[in-house]
């Protein structure tokens, strides 16, 4: 039965494996699952390639050049995340549109289903309102589902819908 490494604590076994349990043989360090333990020859095969003898040499990867490459991949991970949350959103704004003065009114309950319901009952498919008013199929659908503001939808649009559909969206109108 495997034994689960305490570190050496409550243990007098110090030269069984810590994966298999083997007792009497050789260990050497190895990395399993992230975890550093001192295993025998047969289970030093699970390791993640970075297994040292009981002299210290290295017969797998070199850990300064993995450490590197984990600071390396973090920090990239970290400079993505920095360039999402920085606001710059210019990828997804159409040119000439300055939304800052075309903002999104208050919106009504519900207006995404009652949007829905009356470009259902005037017939029209979202597609076909979207190149009626001039715009993208994703906007039309952004303010059916209710997500107008996380589109940033500009309040024109808004506004035109209300029109050609002849419903009210907006608490101002």
């Amino acid at each position: 039965m495997a034994k689960y490494s305490t570190g050496g604590v409550g243990s007098d076994d110090a030269d069984s494996c810590e994966l298999c349990g083997k007792e009497g043989v050789s260990l050497q360090e190895t990395t399993v699952a992230g975890a550093t333990l001192q295993v025998c020859g047969d289970c030093a095969q699970h390791g993640d390639g970075d297994s040292r003898d009981g002299g210290g040499g290295v017969s797998g990867g070199d850990d300064r050049d993995d450490d590197r490459s984990r600071r390396k991949r973090a920090a990239q991970n970290a400079a993505r995340l920095a360039d999402a949350g920085s606001g710059d959103s210019t990828h997804w704004e159409q040119e000439g549109t300055d939304y800052q003065d075309d903002p999104l009114p208050y919106l009504v309950r519900d207006y995404g289903e009652k949007m829905a319901e009356a470009r259902q009952d005037a017939g029209i498919q979202p597609d076909e309102l979207a190149g009626e008013l001039g715009v993208t199929e994703a906007d039309i659908l952004a303010v059916e589902q209710g997500r107008a503001n996380r589109a940033n939808i500009p309040g024109s649009l808004i506004e035109a819908i209300e029109e050609r559909l002849n419903v009210q969206l907006s608490e101002d109108t």
